[in-house]
């Protein structure tokens, strides 16, 4: 059972929260919707069920508050406006990342494609998506875990007839399981239509709980729809004939030969028109102003729409799948160091942005290098790592910075990743998985980058002028640590402000800002030499290690002494401590 107590949101300058104290229940083997204009809530309110929003209140599903659920995507499914996910990564990739995102096999993917109708579209990239395939990838994802509990917002919003009523029939499978299913809508129709219950919301306060057929029956409307090309004569008659009678009739006339009778029923009206002489091309009893072209109302009770002509009983709307039967329940989710990361090379893998980042540093730095090597008096380093002055940095550590940007892109954009937990998830595993992977990532590209130009050099200007340096061993340590420090600077930056653009700033802000600033400290003069380093943390830690370990430590210890090492240190300290900072403020979970 999902049971919403006291939501109420906080609210903005001095306009009125937009919900206020409302309080309702969704009980399990039900559909019930979430009634309400535009304005009235309704979408504050699933929001403030997930934890989404600011604001008092608890919603606790089955018993127990979001937060403290082990595994959020097996308790909620939630669709909240469009599919979350890059236009440019596939829908069978898009399900995949999930599933690693929510500990699931790969396999789920393919089976929830089946079980939406998608099956033969799992390659199209979800920019190319129409709005019910966009809508049915969305059930899907809700579906990712098996959830009990389904919270949907505008599930049939802009679908046409056919795709919103393989929506419902999919929706009260769900619920004949024992799931519970609870949708936001702003059409009384389809409320009286689809839900066993309507919760009717309006200026954020809680206005009616109803089931289905009271609703029906005290909130909407039953008449006569008719259309016929005397509609203004039969409107008069059926008054007249109503007021001798001494029975309340009212007759609208709508547009073109359209009329609308309230307080009467076909048999009547088929009578007055027969006996005047009428012609009558519909007569039909609804509810509510259904308008042209829409959904009939079913009799009270039935709680579904009829099977759209030409499909079979018990299958959805043209290739759509058997709805007669439940999803098959996957495997429990596994928690596991491996998870994020196999999250996180899911995300990086699905998308062509890594490609193509990397293509154009390789061009980029083989042309630099070039360019650089013409005159014979760059230092080789300098060529090969791409680095002319006017640069503030090669191309390959600006690249790894620029993916180090783009890694929480899809987190803060599309909450759903984190099962509906929130903008940007900051567990400690999540983080270290980025951190791994980036790293991982910005060592290719910096060897592609320095194996590339070195080829490049050779071939150009020959053997013998372009040689392996004595030193290539600290050279290529100063080297990847560039540029594992900018991918981690891109990250970080990105994590904690939420945007790429604040990611590439932080990694700009290194050489730019920082380094001038830690060059001015470190011009003064030493008090010491890093050459006997070494030998004091060994006198320090009163123990022995290998005789390369000096060498290295030293090595390392030059490059932080370094103004960009140093302000690489400095940077990524601050954004690691700020980051950590924010995660301490946020209930999000991974």
């Amino acid at each position: 059972m999902l049971q919403a107590i006291g939501l109420t949101s906080t609210p903005l300058r001095d306009r009125p929260p937009a919900v206020r104290d409302l309080s309702f229940e969704a009980r399990p083997g039900s559909v019930t919707a979430l009634l309400g204009a535009r304005g009235a809530g309704k979408t504050t309110a699933l929001r403030l069920m997930l934890e989404l929003e600011p604001g008092r209140g608890v919603t606790h599903f089955r018993g127990r508050p979001l937060h403290h659920i082990a595994h959020p995507a097996r308790e909620v499914g939630v669709l909240l406006g469009a599919v979350p996910g890059h236009p440019a990564r596939t829908a069978r990739g898009q399900l995949r990342m999930l599933c690693a995102a929510a500990g699931m096999p790969a396999a789920r993917a393919d089976e929830l494609l089946d079980i939406v109708g998608l099956g033969g579209l799992g390659d199209h990239r979800l920019g190319a998506l129409s709005l019910g395939m966009d809508r049915r990838l969305g059930i899907a994802v809700a579906l990712l875990g098996d959830p009990h509990t389904l919270l949907l917002d505008q599930p049939a919003a802009g679908l046409s007839p056919r795709e919103a009523g393989w929506l419902h029939r999919l929706l009260r499978v769900h619920a004949d399981h024992g799931g519970t299913v609870l949708y936001a809508t702003d059409d009384p129709k389809e409320a009286a239509r689809t839900a066993d219950r309507v919760v009717t919301v309006a200026g954020g306060r809680l206005v009616a709980d109803q089931d289905g057929g009271a609703f029906a029956r005290t909130r909407l409307r039953p008449r006569v729809a008719v259309r016929t090309p005397h509609a203004a004569r039969l409107a008069e008659l059926l008054v007249r004939e109503g007021r001798a009678a001494r029975r309340s009739v009212e007759a609208v006339t709508e547009q073109g030969n359209r009329l609308s009778v309230y307080g009467s029923d076909c048999a009547r009206v088929g009578e007055t028109a027969h006996r005047h002489g009428i012609p009558l091309h519909r007569l039909a009893e609804e509810t509510g102003d259904t308008g042209p072209g829409a959904d009939r109302k079913p009799v009270p009770g039935q709680g579904r729409a009829p099977e759209p002509a030409g499909s079979p009983p018990g299958r959805g709307p043209g290739p759509g799948p058997d709805t007669g039967t439940a999803p098959v329940s996957p495997a429990r989710p596994v928690r596991g160091p491996l998870r994020p990361v196999r999250y996180e090379l899911r995300r990086l893998t699905g998308v062509p942005a890594a490609a193509l980042t990397g293509a154009a540093v390789l061009v980029a730095s083989a042309l630099v290098a070039v360019l650089l090597a013409r005159t014979g008096r760059t230092p080789l380093p300098t060529a090969l790592a791409a680095w002319p002055g006017l640069f503030p940095l090669p191309p390959a550590a600006f690249g790894a910075g620029l993916l180090g940007a783009l890694s929480f892109g899809d987190e803060y954009r599309y909450p759903a990743l984190a099962a509906g937990r929130g903008a940007v998830p900051r567990r400690l595993g999540l983080l270290l998985a980025k951190l791994a992977v980036t790293a991982a990532t910005a060592l290719l590209l910096a060897l592609l980058v320095a194996g590339a130009d070195f080829g490049v050099l050779r071939l150009v200007y020959g053997g013998e002028l372009v040689s392996v340096p004595a030193n290539w061993e600290r050279l290529a340590g100063s080297w990847a640590a560039l540029v594992v420090g900018c991918g981690w600077a891109g990250l970080l930056g990105a994590g904690v402000f939420r945007a790429a653009a604040a990611g590439v700033a932080a990694v700009l802000a290194v050489p730019v800002l920082i380094t001038p600033l830690v060059g001015r400290v470190l011009a003064g003069p030493s008090v010491g030499s890093l050459a006997r380093l070494p030998a004091r943390l060994r006198e320090l830690s009163w123990t022995q290690w290998p005789g390369q370990a000096d060498r290295w430590l030293l090595g390392a210890a030059r490059v932080v002494a370094q103004p960009v090492g140093a302000a690489l240190v400095l940077s990524l300290s601050a954004l690691l401590c700020a980051y950590l900072f924010t995660g301490f403020r946020q209930r999000a979970r991974w």
